[in-house]
């Protein structure tokens, strides 16, 4: 059957899905083979095989080959493998430019438009479903450990700050606290997991929980380490908290499929307020205990 012409308007989006399909082709190639993990390495290069399929039924429409962006093969690429495969995969799929073609258009003169259309949600579906990655099954120990740790360091260096007025002080105090505050939640996440008769997963629960604390900390406590001025120092350490709060919430939003505006904002009012409160405690104990540092 011959083709009728394309018009202007369907023939641009074709090929704008063209470079799209042959840079996932070849992003999607590249990850299949440099993972390890066999069930991994399968959907990858299931879906690669599926996105170059696509291109060659635009390709038949448009008869134009189209180059693959090798920034985008290059960015999602390390994004994946720096990020993990989960969140560089699912920020791929979210990209404006996806969203930009318009597969309704595209149907009224390339019946395949739908069809490849359903592809598309399909993978994302698969993703989603069958690419495992440990270090999320441990998100919930990565949460938690980074919330105590704003919520409870970040208040006790509020706090310090107006008590002590010293930032190698409280430095040493957030630090001291920092430390303590890890263990302390790292053997509660163990000892959680194992009272649940998980304990396959207790040890690296522990371990997660432990080092996000203690990453958080790291970033809150060092303001007070580079600044002389507490008040500076803890202004930085708020806005450091927000960051991480930003950061991590942004991924999780991305890897998880889940709001990302709702939780920031829930987390941001609460490291806020527990700061608010403990700096003004901390002005309370100053004034009755007769301190002076």
């Amino acid at each position: 059957m011959i083709k009728k012409p394309l018009s202007p308007e369907v023939r641009q989006q074709l090929i704008q899905a063209q470079r799209e399909e042959i840079t996932e082709y070849h992003i999607y190639s590249r990850l299949a083979k440099q993972t390890k993990d066999p069930e991994n390495q399968k959907v990858l290069t299931r879906i690669a095989v599926d996105e170059l399929k696509h291109y060659k039924i635009w390709e038949a429409y448009t008869n134009k080959e189209v180059a693959p962006s090798q920034w985008e093969i290059n960015k999602y690429y390390w994004i994946s493998k720096i990020f993990g495969l989960t969140f560089g995969l699912k920020l791929m799929e979210k990209g404006e430019e996806k969203a930009q073609i318009n597969y309704a258009l595209i149907a009224t003169e390339v019946p395949e438009a739908l069809i490849v259309s359903e592809d598309e949600n399909q993978h994302e579906q698969e993703l989603l479903g069958l690419i495992e990655e440990e270090h999320l099954k441990y998100m919930g120990s990565i949460v938690l450990g980074l919330n105590d740790a704003l919520v409870e360091i970040l208040g006790t260096l509020a706090g310090l700050t107006f008590a002590l007025q010293n930032t190698k002080l409280v430095a040493l105090s957030g630090i001291i606290a920092g430390i303590a505050g890890a263990l302390s939640m790292a053997s509660s996440e163990y000892l959680s997991n194992r009272a649940e008769g998980k304990d396959e997963l207790a040890i690296k629960s522990a371990i997660f929980t432990g080092i996000a604390y203690v990453i958080a900390v790291i970033f809150l406590v060092a303001p007070y380490l580079i600044f002389t001025s507490v008040y500076i120092a803890l202004l930085v350490a708020l806005l450091d908290s927000i960051l991480i709060v930003f950061l991590f919430t942004y991924y999780t939003s991305v890897a998880n499929d889940q709001p990302f505006r709702k939780r920031f904002i829930e987390m941001v009012i609460l490291s806020t307020f527990v700061g608010l409160v403990s700096f003004g405690l901390g002005y309370l104990a100053r004034i009755f205990l007769g301190i002076d540092v």
